[in-house]
Order: structure tokens, then sequence, then C-alpha cells
């Protein structure tokens, strides 16, 4: 299995059954330490969709009640090799695992406010694009002309990818009103 990048760079890789167990693992990990004070913790991103290429870092929404609580975890968290790198997104803590030495991120670890805007973003996301290959592919599509010509930047490629988010998100929010609301 082919896990981790290099830290800013991008690399997409045809979906690897295996991300799904290191995922599974992950998670059982997280459980384990955070109990209770994790409310859902879900397996989330483009490895989570397996019509699609991914980079090969793992994403899990941990859904949270309480930041403060889950940041008196950081000392155990860190043992087990889930480092705290900070809130450089709104209402988001970001853990990361990896090789930290060779500056490789094998993981990302996103907790957000459970059934909030972020966690429900992120689950929606995943869940309508696992719904809708077509949709799944025009992102990947997206995805691969922004690795062409980001490769080594990893926050424009983000960034570019943002507006295809942006409007799915809409879509799944129109959809959720029209259909399931009613």
């Amino acid at each position: 299995m082919s896990l981790g990048l290099k830290r800013g760079t991008v690399q997409l890789e045809p979906h690897d059954k295996q991300w799904d167990e290191a995922a599974i693992q992950t998670i059982k990990n997280l459980k384990s330490i955070l109990g209770d004070d994790a409310v859902d913790i879900q397996h989330i991103g483009s490895t989570a969709i397996p019509a699609i290429k991914a980079k090969p870092i793992i994403d899990i929404a941990v859904g949270v009640t309480d930041f403060e609580k889950i940041m008196s975890y950081n000392e155990q968290l860190q043992k087990d090799g889930i480092f705290y790198r900070g809130s450089d997104v709104e209402n988001q803590i970001l853990y990361v695992m990896g090789d930290m030495e060779k500056d490789i991120r094998t993981h990302h670890i996103h907790v957000v406010k459970w059934n909030g805007t972020e966690w429900r973003n992120y689950i929606h996301f995943r869940d309508c694009l696992n719904a809708n290959e077509n949709m799944a592919l025009q992102y990947q599509r997206v995805k691969e002309e922004l690795e062409s010509k980001y490769a080594d930047n990893r926050g424009l490629y983000t960034k570019g990818k943002k507006d295809i988010i942006d409007i799915r998100r809409n879509y799944i929010c129109l959809f959720d009103y029209l259909f399931i609301s009613s």
C-alpha cells in the first residue's frame, strides 16, 4: 500500500482498498483514546470514495461537542503518533500522522463540532460523491488538472478544489432541502 506524501506536495493515486483498512484502524485507535468525548469518527475525503483517485493521505473527521476536552488528550495522542497541528481552519482542530522527520503525512485528522456545518459538509460531500459516480468523476478531473499544475504546491491545489467543493455542497444543501426535509 502506498500511504503518505511529502508535506505540501500532490500526487493522485487510484483507490487502494488498504486505505479503508488504515482508516478503520485509525478510527479504532482514536475511539480507544478519546472514548465518549468523540461523538462520532468517520473516514472522509477522497480516500473514502472508491470511484476516484486520491492523494494517499487518509482524512478522518472526529465529531466532538467540546474542543477543550479533546485538547486534554494531546499528550496521549502524540504517544500514539498523532500530532497536534493547530487550528488553521476556522472551527477545526487539525492533527496529523506520518513520518515527521521525513516530513511525510499519512493522515489528516479534522476535529470539528459534531453535527455542525463542517461535520455535515464532510459527511454529505463524501456521501454525495459515493452516490453519484458521474459527479465523483467530474471532481476527479478537476483534481487531475490541478495536480498537473500544482504538484509541488498543495496550498494552491486545495484552493483550486474549493470552488467545485462549494458548488457540490450547495447542490447537496439544495437536495437536502428539497427532498430530505419534505
